[in-house]
């Protein structure tokens, strides 16, 4: 079983961005998950974007990555809240998928609570796109 608290690597841009969501989204019905993306950022080690390493998942970022309780592997880009639609496999990062995956390099683990499913054993398999290691750094 992966632990639900892997060693997670984030910018510096991203974090200070996602603080931002947190902010926004800290009343209501996402509060839940803005608390649980801060938490996330809280525990992250921070490094600037040209020093992130190129198989982390970062904002933006495709990610292959698979459920080992259900065996399926999935692609998706971690959005900001406005950018996502699930239909086109562009998750928001105050999903459990987008925030249980950020952070984590190819061949780490999580286990993380799904609202509906119980928890779910998500492994990143590939990061085929990430902005920093494109040399994108204004998404």
């Amino acid at each position: 079983m992966y632990p639900t608290a892997p060693n997670l690597v984030i910018t510096t841009q991203n974090a200070e961005r996602l603080r931002l969501v947190v902010e926004l989204h800290l009343e209501g019905a996402t509060r839940a998950a803005a608390e649980a993306l801060d938490t996330e950022i809280a525990r992250a080690r921070l490094v600037a974007p040209a020093a992130v390493p190129g198989d982390v998942v970062t904002m933006n970022s495709l990610v292959l990555y698979l459920d080992e309780v259900t065996q399926k592997r999935r692609e998706v880009v971690i959005t900001y809240p406005r950018d996502a639609r699930v239909e086109e496999g562009r998750v928001s990062i105050l999903s459990p998928i987008g925030t249980a995956l950020l952070g984590l390099s190819v061949g780490q683990g999580i286990t993380w609570p799904m609202p509906a499913a119980g928890s779910r054993r998500l492994r990143v398999l590939a990061v085929p796109y990430q902005p920093e290691a494109a040399g994108n750094f204004q998404l």
